[in-house]
């Protein structure tokens, strides 16, 4: 996925993550940045009516220094703890004790008449304003979490009524070097009218209460900040100490028209930002497959982990206000490749060193692990990255959505177009066919403008954190608009020229020819993104999206588009050798396929021509994993059809599950290979098709109500549907809001036998939920089941949260006695 040289800052090679030291106790003051002789202070820099102050209030002492913070490692974290290498920032500096303040003089001294904040109040429990205005109310936090450019309010507790004469400024800092210039350190004075969006004003002063509200910038920086407030007053001058308490959470706002990612429609956010679990699609455009992901995007833990990715990349804080760059240092981190990121991918079918893919059931326990381990998680396939994707960017305010494109292309020579090349007797000649065509993929869509392009390309973007081939030598693909995928403009950044390739490039079939060149013999034009989906707003239904990415098939602005994107690929002129006649058509059939069973699959000839036909058909099939990758063939068919003009004819073939059985490889698809000679004009027919066999779904049942903060029950109840033993059965279980990821050791499971899982639960937050299981086998994989959980609210209202619902990195050994009989 080249395209130029690297602009963007998708990486820093020169910032990479480092195991941070372990810091002193009392960490040494690093030098006043301000000269006493001749500096400006802070007052004069934030405030322009205090730069002619008298020569005694000169110097506040020093500034706050030290780890600021990476703004992602402190309070919260999943482990229940500090990390060992984390340098969190509530980590102590020199001024910041526990009580107290700062002085102009540094020694703490609180001389009478001096305006000290004594407490904060930031308003920022879940039922508090803040959090409800700004759609965090469901983080499971305790810390002001707010999305930018949107105002707030907070209460400042002052040792004495605040005076017209007062001046107070907030500051927030982040990173380790904290820069005005670089929007890392905002100094916001009280009634001054800010900059660059930031402002604070006085709406009540009553007592020793002084009531602010807050106005943030759209284009602040996202992360973790700390938080202080600074005050002069005739009797001299104060800085409150800095307090983990106090750190404040600022996001991406797609409710804010000013923001790059605004979303204008209420029910897009409701389900692209604010839903906590939604479908994944897989399988084939025949036989689409569907299973329930939790993003858990609000769970504990979450929100510091999708932070702490930024970290260990080493992305510069100054660059994290850009949506288009966050996105794409996203989409490189949710791999392992390159840097050590979230997943490990595997497409080998051995999963012994880790997790099978289609065990997860969601994306928390996979984040939670990366945060309090720092380690790569194995292991991951495309829905499994897309989903983790999704939960981080939705996480930290971008509107995304998971979306899977059927028969997606992997283009590897950048020709934009599938080539398959066959020797002169139609053989294939494997050594040469490098493409793929994957039986589904998944990856993302999120949504933001583009002011790093022309007008109009701004909308959907493509990011997929799936690594296939390298963008500027990273694993990383995105944003790329959707509008420039569409019309084939492939010049477009990023990486527009791959993904066009996997939803809109032509199946070229060729044949090689007595002088060793090669000749087009078949085009395949609607052979790839065939389907588009994505789970519809509001339901859980399915939303077709081909519309947006591609014109109609076969349409002339649909063809303008691939061959104007084929023009700028690696063979421009391969629409130039076409050459055939197509008189016979043919289509491929298979029926609803159950693991298990026997089979059929069938291919039906037709002769739209006025003269007589005769066809040699041929017919191979083998298993395939859904990248495209085939097994050997394990059963085949010749046949020769004579078709009358008009006529056609079906030819079947039955498979027998002791047929496929010894060749069965993850996820049990097959692939279909047909090819065909019309012996009078000499058309070629060439045709692959895919279908998968269909594996059975937990059921499960809640034997109760569930109420918050009240332990409930749920059923879970599996049938093996194989005459064969299922070995080492692992169950796994997790719901935002009901059940932090929980681990099931069952053991074996007998062929055909039926087993009854009970597994009791808290629910920590009230409403609509979604609970989901899996069970994983070496034998058997993709059984996965869901239930809708109505959590009614405590009887004292409001909800809690703690880890008591379940340990993300530890499993239970389930007892025979507590299983059910055949």
């Amino acid at each position: 996925m080249m395209d130029g040289p690297r602009s963007d800052v998708g990486r820093w090679g020169g910032n990479a993550w480092q195991p941070p030291t372990t810091p002193s106790p009392e960490p040494e003051p690093e030098p006043d940045r301000r000269s006493r002789r001749g500096g400006r202070s802070f007052w004069a820099r934030c405030c322009g009516c205090c730069s002619c102050r008298n020569e005694t209030d000169a110097d506040w002492g020093p500034e706050p220094h030290g780890d600021r913070g990476s703004g992602s490692r402190g309070r919260g974290s999943s482990s229940g703890g500090r990390r060992p290498d984390s340098r969190g920032s509530d980590s102590r500096r020199p001024g910041s004790r526990a009580s107290g303040g700062v002085n102009a003089a540094g020694d703490g001294t609180i001389r009478e008449g001096m305006l000290v904040v004594t407490g904060v109040d930031l308003l920022s429990s879940r039922s508090d304003r803040n959090r409800r205005e700004h759609h965090t109310d469901e983080f499971e936090y305790d810390e002001l979490i707010l999305r930018r450019g949107q105002p707030f309010e907070m209460v400042l507790h002052l040792s004495r009524p605040y005076e017209s004469s007062d001046h107070v400024a907030l500051e927030l800092l982040i990173g380790n070097n904290p820069e005005v210039g670089k929007g890392t350190h905002v100094i916001i004075p009280v009634g001054k009218g800010g900059s660059g969006g930031w402002k604070a004003q006085v709406t009540k002063a009553s007592g020793q209460n002084l009531n602010l509200r807050v106005h943030t910038s759209p284009n602040a920086i996202i992360g973790k900040f700390q938080f202080t407030v600074r005050t002069r007053s005739e009797a001299g001058e104060f800085q409150l100490p800095f307090d983990p308490h106090n750190e404040i959470y600022i996001l991406f706002n797609p409710w804010c028209p000013e923001d790059i990612v605004y979303v204008e429609h209420e029910d897009w956010r409701q389900e692209y930002v604010l839903n906590e679990s939604g479908r994944i699609y897989y399988g084939t455009e025949a036989q689409i497959g569907e299973r329930t992901w939790n993003y858990g995007q609000f769970d504990h833990g979450v929100l510091d982990a999708c932070l702490y990715i930024l970290d260990r990349r080493g992305m510069p804080y100054g660059g994290r206000g850009d949506p288009v760059s966050v996105s794409r240092v996203i989409s490189a981190m949710v791999n392992s490749l390159d840097d050590n990121g979230v997943l490990i991918g595997n497409w080998s079918g051995d999963y012994s060193r880790g997790t099978n893919p289609s065990a997860w059931v969601g994306s928390v326990e996979i984040l939670l692990s990366y945060l309090r381990t720092g380690y790569s998680v194995p292991y991951g396939q495309c829905w499994v990255f897309a989903g983790v994707t999704t939960t981080v960017l939705r996480c930290l305010g971008l509107a995304t959505r998971t979306v899977t494109n059927f028969n997606s292309a992997h283009d590897t020579d950048t020709s934009l177009t599938m080539d398959i090349y066959f020797d002169e007797n139609m053989k294939p000649l494997e050594h040469l066919n490098h493409d793929s065509v994957w039986n589904f993929h998944v990856w993302n869509d999120c949504w933001m403008k583009r002011p790093d392009l022309p007008s109009g390309f701004g909308g959907w973007q493509v990011v997929d954190a799936t690594p296939q081939e390298t963008s500027s030598g990273i694993f990383c693909c995105g944003p790329c608009s959707v509008e420039s995928i569409k019309n084939g403009l492939v010049y477009m950044k990023y990486d527009t020229p791959f993904i066009f390739a996997e939803v809109n490039s032509d199946k070229v079939y060729w044949q090689r020819q007595d002088d060793g060149s090669f000749k087009i013999v078949y085009v395949e034009e609607k052979a790839i993104g065939t389907l588009i989906i994505t789970k519809a707003i509001g339901s859980n239904m399915r939303d077709d999206v081909t519309h947006i990415y591609k014109h109609p098939e076969g349409s002339e602005a649909e063809r303008k588009a691939v061959e104007t994107a084929a023009s700028h690929g690696s063979k421009p002129n391969v629409y130039s050798t076409r050459d055939s006649a197509e008189d016979v058509a043919m289509q491929v059939e298979a029926q609803d396929a159950v693991m298990g069973q026997d089979l059929t699959v069938c291919v039906v000839l037709t002769n739209r021509g006025g003269s007589r036909r005769t066809v040699k058909l041929h017919l191979y099939l083998s298993v395939t994993f859904y990248t495209g990758v085939t097994g050997s063939v394990f059963k085949e068919s010749k046949k020769e059809v004579v078709l009358a003009p008009g006529a056609s004819e079906r030819v079947s073939m039955p498979v027998a599950y002791k047929e496929y059985r010894p060749h069965l490889v993850d996820q049990g698809s097959m692939l279909l290979n047909v090819s065909g000679h019309v012996k009078e004009n000499g058309q070629v027919l060439a045709k692959q098709h895919t279908f998968r066999l269909r594996t059975p779904d937990l059921s499960l049942t809640l034997l109760g109500a569930a109420v918050v903060g009240q332990e409930c029950e749920v059923q879970i109840v599996f049938k093996n549907p194989l005459p064969v033993t299922l070995t080492n059965v692992v169950f796994r279980l997790e719901g935002s809001g009901l059940q932090r990821p929980k681990i099931l050791n069952v053991g074996d499971i007998g062929g055909n036998e039926t087993v009854t899982l009970h597994q009791k639960f808290v629910p920590v937050r009230p409403g609509p939920r979604q609970l989901i299981a899996s069970l994983d086998s070496p034998q058997l994989s993709q059984v996965h089941g869901v239930i809708q959980v109505d959590v009614a609210p405590a009887p004292g209202g409001g909800g809690f949260f703690s880890d008591a619902g379940g340990d993300s990195h530890s499993g239970e050994t389930i007892p025979m006695a507590s299983r059910g009989g055949a």
